[in-house]
């Protein structure tokens, strides 16, 4: 199962109070105090895994504690530190308070750990307390609290290019024709419920990420269909294809709608570089193809069920997102 958006709540652990004692040794009979210091609670720690590609683990299991450290003990011996726990999360999540709604940080893949919530201190022991006029201090500090906070997780999958498209206009089939995906393909609309990611290798050494969005119908942007669910996703791409079909009564209509609602939705994405692909041109006779032209001449017409035209697709997207990337 898919799960893109959680909330959990962590708890760091507390500090080990601090100890009250005294040396006591034969033959020795001010031996002063030599009460130590509490351990520190636990962290809790958040890093991404590039293993991960889901918030499922997060479904169920909302709430993390960490231990409190140690109590001090005699000798001045410090109480022993608890240990930190450390959540894995998906590469391109976005971790928020969930109270103030603050970005804490945003996960990128091969990122180290990062403390998302402070253990407390370890309480003062007596030892600590000794001066010139208190000699014999028989007081210690309690530990501080560890960190409580509540987490919004909101995962964001990290692609270069992101389909775009009316439900049933052939995006599956042109991310399975292009990559090593296997989607969900059949005839009817709304076959992916779910974004799917695959690697498109144009060369040895170079490749890209292309993420099928699930179908966006009008309203999208305010939750119809599947709506505002998943066309967060295309936040992060650096290139947009639009694929449209070519049995839509009018294309240009098509492709304004769906530019509309990406605007509605971030006004940002209308900014990223595009590619506009009319597809299943398979389907239409020579006449009705000739009727095709009053097209824009950069759209092109490709059939992702037999591969017409899909490496001129891929050229073109190729040469928009490198030269992005030297941005």
């Amino acid at each position: 199962m898919f799960v893109d958006y959680a909330e959990i709540e962590v708890q760091a652990g507390n500090g080990g109070n601090g100890h009250v004692s005294f040396h006591r040794e034969k033959y020795i009979t001010k031996g002063g105090p030599d009460g130590g210091d509490g351990g520190r609670g636990g962290h809790i720690l958040i890093v991404a895994d590039e293993n991960m590609s889901t918030l499922l683990d997060f479904k169920h299991k909302k709430r993390f504690k960490a231990k409190s450290g140690g109590r001090g003990g005699k000798s001045n011996k410090t109480g022993r530190s608890a240990d930190d726990i450390v959540i894995k999360l998906p590469p391109g999540t976005l971790v928020k308070d969930l109270d103030t709604g603050e970005l804490i940080v945003d996960l990128k893949p091969g990122g180290k750990p990062v403390i998302i919530a402070t253990g407390g201190k370890g309480g003062k022991g007596n030892a600590r307390f000794k001066s010139s006029t208190n000699q014999t201090p028989r007081k210690a500090l309690p530990g501080q609290p560890g960190q409580f906070r509540k987490l919004e997780l909101e995962l964001k999958l990290i692609a270069d290019v992101g389909l775009v498209g009316y439900p049933n206009a052939g995006k599956s089939t042109l991310l399975a024709r292009v990559s090593d995906a296997q989607p969900k393909i059949a005839n009817y609309p709304f076959t992916t419920l779910v974004p799917n990611l695959g690697i498109v290798r144009t060369s040895k050494y170079r490749s890209f990420v292309v993420a099928d969005i699930p179908g966006v119908i009008e309203g999208a942007h305010s939750g119809r269909g599947l709506g505002l669910e998943f066309l967060r996703h295309i936040q992060r791409t650096r290139v947009l294809v639009f694929l449209i079909e070519c049995l839509d009564d009018d294309p240009m209509i098509s492709f304004n709608m769906l530019r509309a609602e990406l605007g509605l939705f971030d006004p940002t994405l209308l900014d990223k570089p595009l590619v506009v692909a009319v597809n299943k041109i398979d389907l239409l006779d020579k006449k009705a193809r000739k009727m095709f032209n009053s097209i824009p001449s950069e759209w092109l017409k490709i059939s992702a069920v037999s591969g017409e035209n899909v490496d001129d697709l891929i050229n073109n997207i190729t040469k928009l997102v490198f030269e992005d990337k030297r941005v």
